[in-house]
């Protein structure tokens, strides 16, 4: 009876200890055992030459806002990061199949990306986890509110295409040290986009172009990944509210050389529609960039038309002065 006490306590003694390995805390005192500063201080690799390849994938989920006035883009993306971390690996068959496993950010070392373009700081909460597989890989998804300069070409307002980049690098390391990759072509990321964005504001997405570049930032070569995002504006609202009561306004003007010149309505009518394309003007004026290079054409022919209104005014006083009856 003792022996068999003895020989059930072994087998018992034997199964919580092969149990025990199949828990995440088993296996993160496994990747962790002298704490996490070791794993937060330097670049993950065993040789100091080897570059840290960052692959990345960026999608727009929404299209928040493209302020002409201020040259702003503002939209909310979603960044998926992958990259080695060589001193973290581990056989799943040890850990009853484990092959990843969610930690804090804080434990790990990440690559210090940023945005070329961006001027304020991101609102958006970072995501306090990452994924770490057993053959080193690890996986940082995030979600930004990125607010970021873009440079607008409005000549041809209502129906103009905007082109604005966002351009992802590293803050501190050369390109020696961590190269950026893109993950798939431009094609993939656009049909992604074009699938999953809620949210356009007054812009349609035409697509997205990624450009793996080298750049020199005060002397020290950086890998720069480039997406291009390429957006047309929904121009029928513009259409509708200013572009055709200017044509409103001009067939009227053309109405008024109907009008006798006998008596006062002429000038009057003259003066009345004089003054709602001075209206007109004055909203597309707080519409426009004041910083633009060009000035843009409906704003040009919004003044031409109001110069030739001032003129013809001008010439009707005249009338009025010299021929009062």
């Amino acid at each position: 009876m003792m022996l068999a006490g003895f020989v059930f306590l072994l087998l018992l003694t034997d199964g919580e200890s092969s149990n025990s390995n199949c828990t995440y805390r088993q296996l993160f005192t496994r990747l962790y055992p002298k704490g996490k500063g070791q794993n937060t201080m330097t670049r993950p690799v065993t040789i100091h030459t080897t570059p840290t390849e960052v692959m990345l994938d960026v999608l727009i989920y929404a299209i928040l806002d493209l302020n002409e006035k201020d040259q702003k883009f503002v939209s909310y993306v979603w960044i998926d990061m992958h990259w080695k971390d060589e001193y973290i690996s581990w056989n799943e068959e040890d850990f009853c199949g484990i092959d990843k496993i969610l930690i804090p950010t804080k434990q790990l070392w990440m690559p210090d990306l940023t945005i070329e373009e961006m001027t304020e700081k991101d609102k958006a909460s970072a995501s306090p986890y990452l994924t770490v597989f057993n053959d080193s890989e690890v996986w940082l998804r995030n979600d930004m509110l990125v607010i970021s300069t873009c440079k607008m070409n409005v000549y041809k307002f209502p129906f103009d295409i905007q082109s604005c980049n966002l351009s992802f690098k590293s803050a501190m390391y050369s390109d020696e040290e961590m190269q950026f990759f893109q993950i798939g072509n431009s094609s993939r990321s656009t049909n992604w986009t074009l699938t999953m964005i809620r949210s356009q504001s007054e812009w349609l997405l035409i697509n997205m172009d990624i450009t793996n570049t080298i750049v020199d930032n005060f002397g020290l070569n950086q890998s720069m990944l480039v997406y291009t995002i390429h957006m047309k504006r929904r121009y029928v609202l513009y259409i509708v509210n200013f572009m055709l009561p200017i044509l409103f306004f001009l067939g009227l003007d053309l109405a008024s050389f109907l009008i006798s010149d006998s008596g006062g309505e002429k000038l009057g009518f003259k003066v009345t529609v004089l003054l709602a394309v001075t209206v007109m003007q004055l909203i597309l004026n707080e519409i426009l960039p004041s910083s633009s290079d060009r000035i843009p054409l409906i704003g040009k022919e919004a003044q031409s038309h109001c110069t030739a209104y001032e003129q013809e005014q001008h010439m009707l006083n005249q009338c009025v002065v010299i021929c009062p009856h």
